[in-house]
């Protein structure tokens, strides 16, 4: 429905993006006792929008205050505020602004995937362990296939409740997940785009060995072709493989065929140097012996 004239947008905060309740109050906590979520997958770059937030955090300081949960020994886990914790570190800060919330491991999880997965510019890496750690989350809080239920009574996957969440299709957000299976050298080329994601899935059914040779072809060469892959995967189901067998069934994907050659002569040019009687047989006959002496000649 349309806003009415004059009518104010109601905007969505950091403070309801974090689940921040009005009641909470920041306070200064020392940077020294907080500690990076465990198995954070999101990276923190040292890029130029680093370098803005470093300036802003030097002339303003950190605006909006991290989320922190303790850990129990007198110290603070990162939920949400990494980026500017780094920036808040750069800048020469001793404590940053900070709410901390009693969160349980799983309750941890999805908070700090929320706060972080609709930043723009995303790695694949980074939405693939994200979507991982969030639906094994949500399963172990019970939100499995057999018990999420929607409003009409129709039973909801966890991974649809997430592609609702994130806007995406559900299996974008399984092959997404299919990518954590891959070798770390092999995401790394799905971020630096030298992996095409469709292939880079297909891939991660195949085991870590053969991976890793997947992966030195792929550096050796510059390029993987899905047919590659596909005729890999169907030997795999046959049998086992080497790496010697594997690049031959590579090479016999991209093999180039020569082009058939075929020369035509006229009946008047034939008759030029035959006579009327010979046959199609003799004239083929003549010309064969001919181009072997030819061949023999150039040899």
């Amino acid at each position: 429905m349309k806003s009415r004239s004059g009518e104010k947008i109601k905007l969505t905060s950091i403070d309801e993006l974090l689940g921040v309740v009005n009641e909470e109050s920041a306070m200064e906590i020392e940077i020294n006792r907080i500690h990076a979520f465990k198995d954070h997958p999101f990276k923190v770059l040292d890029d130029e929008k680093m370098a803005d937030l470093v300036e802003s955090v030097k002339t303003y300081g950190v605006l909006t205050p991290v989320l922190l949960r303790s850990d129990g020994e007198n110290g603070y886990e990162m939920i949400s505020g990494h980026r500017r914790m780094h920036a808040a570190v750069i800048a020469g800060l001793a404590t940053i602004p900070a709410i901390v919330r009693e969160l349980s491991d799983d309750d941890a999880v999805i908070a700090m995937v929320d706060a972080n997965i609709q930043r723009e510019e995303l790695l694949p890496s980074e939405k693939a362990f994200a979507y991982r750690m969030k639906l094994e989350a949500m399963k172990r809080q019970g939100v499995r296939n057999d018990l999420t239920l929607c409003q009409n009574g129709t039973k909801y996957r966890t991974d649809v409740v997430i592609a609702e969440q994130v806007g995406e299709s559900a299996r974008n957000v399984q092959r997404y997940i299919r990518l954590t299976e891959l070798i770390p050298e092999l995401l790394d080329m799905v971020d630096a785009k030298k992996l095409n994601f469709t292939i880079a899935v297909d891939i991660s059914y195949i085991e870590k060995e053969i991976q890793k040779w997947i992966y030195e072809y792929i550096r050796d060469t510059g390029f993987v072709k899905p047919k590659q892959i596909t005729a890999l995967r169907k030997q795999l189901e046959e049998g086992s493989v080497n790496q010697g067998f594997m690049i031959s069934i590579f090479n016999s994907c991209i093999a180039v065929k020569a082009p058939e050659r075929k020369v035509v002569l006229s009946g008047k040019k034939l008759t030029k140097y035959f006579p009327e009687d010979y046959s199609e047989t003799d004239m083929e006959k003549v010309i064969e012996a001919l181009l072997e002496q030819w061949k023999r000649e150039q040899e």
